[in-house]
């Protein structure tokens, strides 16, 4: 038992070592585990890995510096969140994502500010309010089939976004779980229904 355990972590040890591979491999755990629980493809998950990515360097490379800009997708729905050095640059990453065609982009929601990149500490207090939002949805047990594992949270500057493919009761409840999470300034809802 002792030697299989050295041997794991070793494995652990050498996967972790190789940052170009560990990334690849984490990458492929996240998604075979999301789509035991997902409404996505397999394929789309993918797809909306691939475009974070992909549409991440781009606006590094096309963007003036100074830009904090973070990318969810989700069915090839893209949120855009952060801050903006001018609003040039703003409209110029909205119409990077617009354009994006590998794998495609359908829709894209700009909620860019302008202005400098918020504090560590602002950052920190939204990943804490994500956390709270996540596992206040698992409350909602009254609705038969709901997984709160399918909804997608994003929390910028106490402004919660909710993406998902959801029903339009599960849509409601999650709102409304969300509204009533300490410290959420206002939720947005950018669901796709399916009902």
């Amino acid at each position: 038992m002792n030697a299989m355990w050295i041997q794991q972590a070793g494995i652990l040890l050498l996967v972790l070592s190789l940052s170009g591979c560990a990334g690849l491999l984490v990458g492929g755990t996240a998604v075979g585990v999301s789509v035991a629980h997902d409404r996505r493809t397999t394929g789309m998950v993918v797809d909306d890995q691939t475009i974070e990515l992909k549409l991440y360097d781009m606006l590094n490379k096309r963007l003036p510096p100074g830009n904090q800009i973070s990318i969810t997708s989700y069915n090839g729905t893209v949120l855009l969140t952060g801050q903006t050095v001018s609003d040039t640059a703003r409209w110029q990453a909205e119409d990077i994502a617009r354009n994006f065609r590998e794998p495609p982009v359908r829709i894209v929601h700009n909620e860019l500010i302008i202005g400098p990149p918020v504090p560590l500490s602002v950052q920190s207090s939204d990943a804490l309010l994500t956390t709270k939002v996540k596992t206040a949805l698992f409350q909602i047990n009254y609705i038969s089939g709901f997984d709160p594992t399918r909804v997608k949270v994003v929390t910028h500057r106490a402004v919660v976004y909710l993406m998902g493919l959801v029903r339009r009761n599960e849509a409601n409840a999650v709102a409304d779980v969300t509204s009533q999470v300490g410290g959420v300034q206002q939720v947005v809802t950018l669901f796709e229904l399916i009902d």
